[in-house]
């Protein structure tokens, strides 16, 4: 299946939606280069000898042997590519990326298979190669957690993503991370956009139970969050945010039923979960709302980097004292009466045990340890102040991203998590 997604990139499933995209490929490379999604055209002179396109295959080391790299490397042979194969090694940060850029420079299209990191590498490199203003960027030191390009990059050779886990949404988002002063900083930019995304069951039947659940709950999150973040109500978006924020609960509890069962998630469900996750990232559901109502994923983010812990293991630990603050009537962190409401909605939905406790910090808390995901944290009071001093500093301070809390209000959440 080949369909039209939300804005420019094109969601495929299955080895037949890649072999049609690959032949849309073919036939637009075989005029005067390749138009992508954006409307950019491609000029450049790079087919091979034998005039057959050239794709670089950026692969997660974990699944350059996997059956989805197999598969996908076979469509492209089928469509006449020649395929390059590159696995990163380096820690993702803007050295690794412009050699990445510079070691990418022939190629007509960039194909990348793994997690979000390595997704996120791939759509750097392709504006870094391209754009130098985009370089230039990349490179720069400032305090500033959120990094936004110019409005005039722009990519002009296509960039296909297939993604081997579930939650990041990378493959649809228009953002990417970057390591910085030792924490992760959010680069935004429509360029970021891949033009196509390949969803197929093979890509997540090695990804491990606990990533799985927490990929679920970080979807989950990424929905719920600016919902509650917003205190005015918006009927359309936030109708399509309670539909997305109930199927999360509702499939991830049936995942949790299946893994507890002792069987892995069915292929089915992982491709619907996979769906689901990339739906989160949709404008749809943000349409109207403040940009900035995602502190707990800005003060999760450095935590996570400060710990050398997995982001959602952080998620986890701070989402009951987040919600449970909100509930005490901090409007700079959501709205309780928009916290209650969803909340009824998805311990309704929730089918994979006893009722969920009907007080919303509560149930998050008895539903994330009915699906097994980790939040334990070896958090000492240093390290806790240094967190919130570097959270404030990267995300607020004057910036409007932290929403006016200050460094004893993080430092607050933090030991309520800890």
């Amino acid at each position: 299946m080949n369909i039209a997604w939300s804005g420019s990139t094109r969601l495929l499933t299955g080895p037949a939606g890649l072999a049609d995209w690959l032949d849309d490929f073919r036939d637009a490379r075989g005029t005067d280069g390749f138009r992508d999604a954006r409307g950019v055209d491609d000029f450049r002179d790079a087919r091979r000898a034998d005039g057959s396109p050239e794709t670089v295959l950026l692969l997660d080391p974990a699944v350059a042997e996997s059956r989805i790299t197999a598969l996908v490397t076979e469509e492209l042979d089928r469509a006449g590519h020649t395929t390059r194969r590159i696995v990163p090694a380096g820690d993702g940060g803007p050295d690794e990326i412009l050699a990445l850029a510079d070691a990418t420079a022939d190629a007509d299209l960039i194909a990348v298979i793994g997690g979000g990191s390595v997704i996120d590498r791939a759509k750097l490199l392709a504006v870094a190669h391209e754009d130098r203003r985009a370089r230039a960027a990349l490179r720069t030191t400032g305090r500033s957690g959120l990094l936004t390009l110019d409005p005039r990059t722009r990519r002009a050779r296509p960039l296909l993503a297939v993604p081997t886990t579930i939650g990041t949404g990378a493959e649809l988002s228009r953002v990417a991370c970057l390591p910085h002063h030792s924490g992760k900083r959010l680069v935004m930019s429509d360029a970021l956009a891949p033009d196509a995304a390949l969803l197929d069951p093979a890509a997540t039947e090695t990804l491990p139970a606990e990533l799985l659940v927490e990929g679920v709950l970080e979807a989950l999150f990424r929905t719920v969050g600016p919902y509650v973040g917003n205190l005015l109500d918006r009927p359309v978006e936030d109708a399509l945010a309670q539909a997305a924020a109930v199927q999360l609960v509702r499939l991830g509890g049936e995942a949790a039923r299946q893994l507890a069962a002792g069987h892995p998630v069915d292929a089915e469900l992982r491709t619907d979960l996979a769906r689901l996750s990339g739906l989160t990232q949709s404008t749809w559901l943000s349409y109207g709302r403040d940009l900035f109502s995602t502190e707990g994923w800005m003060i999760a983010n450095e935590l996570s980097s400060a710990l050398g812990t997995r982001k959602m293991t952080a998620v986890a630990a701070l989402l009951p004292p987040l919600w449970q603050a909100i509930l005490a009537g901090d409007t700079r962190l959501g709205s309780s009466a928009r916290l209650r409401g969803i909340w009824d909605l998805l311990r309704s939905a929730d089918s994979s045990g006893d009722p969920l406790p009907a007080e919303p910090a509560a149930g998050i808390t008895a539903l994330m340890d009915r699906w097994g995901v980790a939040r334990n944290l070896a958090l000492t009071p240093p390290l806790l102040e240094t967190v919130a001093r570097r959270t404030v500093r990267t995300w607020g301070a004057g910036l409007p991203m932290l929403g006016g809390l200050r460094t004893a209000d993080v430092s607050a959440l933090l030991t309520a998590a800890a």
